[in-house]
């Protein structure tokens, strides 16, 4: 793993593919360790700063007890809290935190082309590596912990020929990111995996994204295709993947918002489209469309009745907690990975 000592991780696209498979292997291993009790202190004394511009549970969770269990102290950041608030830049950020510290963490995911480009601004000022908890374009720590998942479930060498449904699903919540559905295409169609990407008109993802799982597929000799069926994402899928995001179009508006009213009339717009959609949802019947092994996938928290029924979500075909145990290993892995002793 030196070779990705002092490396960024803000995209999976980044990262060759032995990079990626190599960081899975460590996550396996340090899962294997965590339960057998085996202490893993492999960053003693070191901190990484997690900063963070939106909500987090299992992404926070995952790197604060991660850098304990690797000896290392997790520095928890709100943004609105730090001068980031009173427009200190990226780069003058990242030059502070970088001189005080063994790596910077960050989640900037609510506004389009925004949270990606802070994250590589902050990287350019320090030499200590910075690790995407999620942005704009992708979530490169959850669908590592998806991938260890799917590993787990069908073996290493047996995802070629396997179908994942990435899909739309209906959520009366918030306007969600389309970080998850982006990283999804583009790692999955690497890892040997089909993936039908479906979503209802107006609700596209990133252009960038979409070219690059063109390209992966074409790469790595596996399928991708886009369609406005539900139903037809499921048919015969080994993992079905169903979460909300928002219409891109109303979230660049909302980018673009000059005040607060302006912002809260578009969140209400784009919460009035997904409700046109309320049946794209992933219920028994949809299930039954997927093969009788299919597992149903989630990054949480999911909206119980709207993107999924409980009944699916408890139910046998669910593996939504041991992904989200997976966070942890994965989160590890990719500190262990890149962070480095400095020397005094």
């Amino acid at each position: 793993m030196s070779s990705l000592k002092g490396k960024d991780y803000i995209e999976t696209q980044d990262l060759s593919w032995g990079e990626l498979d190599a960081l899975l292997e460590l996550a396996d291993e340090l899962k294997a360790k965590f339960h057998r009790g085996e202490k893993t202190r492999l960053l003693p004394d070191q901190t990484i700063f997690l900063l963070f511009f939106d909500n987090s549970t299992r992404t926070r969770n995952a790197f604060e007890a991660g850098a304990t269990q690797l000896g290392a102290h997790a520095h928890f950041l709100d943004s609105k809290l730090s001068q980031i608030s009173h427009g200190e830049t990226a780069y003058d950020t990242g030059k502070i935190l970088g001189s005080m510290g063994h790596g910077i963490a960050i989640r900037h995911d609510l506004i389009l082309h925004e949270g990606n480009k802070f994250m590589r601004q902050v990287a350019e000022a320090t030499d200590v590596p910075v690790i995407n908890m999620q942005c704009d374009v992708d979530h490169p720590t959850q669908t590592l912990a998806d991938l260890q998942t799917i590993r787990e479930l069908f073996g290493k060498g047996d995802l070629r020929g396997r179908k994942i449904a990435v899909s739309w699903a209906y959520s009366p919540s918030y306007a969600k990111p389309l970080s998850v559905p982006q990283g999804l295409i583009t790692l999955m169609t690497r890892a040997g995996l089909d993936v039908a990407l479906a979503h209802p008109p107006g609700y596209r993802l990133m252009e960038q994204t979409l070219e690059a799982a063109r390209n992966n597929a074409r790469e790595a000799g596996t399928k991708f295709e886009v369609v406005e069926d539900m139903d037809a994402a499921f048919a015969d899928a080994d993992i079905v993947y169903p979460k909300s995001w928002g219409p891109y179009d109303l979230m660049m508006q909302r980018r673009d918002a000059v005040d607060a009213g302006q912002m809260a009339a578009i969140e209400k717009e784009m919460l009035a489209m997904n409700a046109r959609y309320k049946n794209w949802i992933c219920d028994e019947r949809r299930m039954k469309l997927a093969k009788e092994t299919a597992v149903y996938m989630h990054c949480l928290p999911a909206d119980r009745g709207a993107e999924v029924t409980d009944a699916v979500f408890d139910g046998p075909q669910s593996v939504v907690f041991q992904e989200a145990e997976n966070r942890l290993h994965t989160a590890k892995a990719i500190m262990a990975a890149t962070m480095r002793e400095r020397p005094f």
